[in-house]
């Protein structure tokens, strides 16, 4: 079968963070946002990526619960 598919290089671009990464790109933002809501990762490391987006930002995050819907 043939692939009519381009394989392309993004430089900058993950599809999955690890969370100094994350940490690291967040720094980037010139204004911090009211609220950074965590959606990825087990339960665990998302609260743990949460309390690092507070104490190493200053930020306001929170992990939602399974189902919650946020208005943005």
């Amino acid at each position: 079968m043939p692939v009519r598919a381009e394989i392309v290089n993004l430089p900058g671009f993950s599809v999955h963070s690890d969370a100094d990464e994350t940490i690291a790109w967040l720094r980037t933002t010139h204004r911090p946002p009211q609220v950074t809501y965590v959606i990825h990762g087990e339960p665990d490391a998302a609260a743990t990526l949460r309390g690092r987006i507070h104490d190493e930002l200053g930020w306001h995050a929170i992990v939602p619960a399974p189902d919650e819907l946020v208005l943005l």
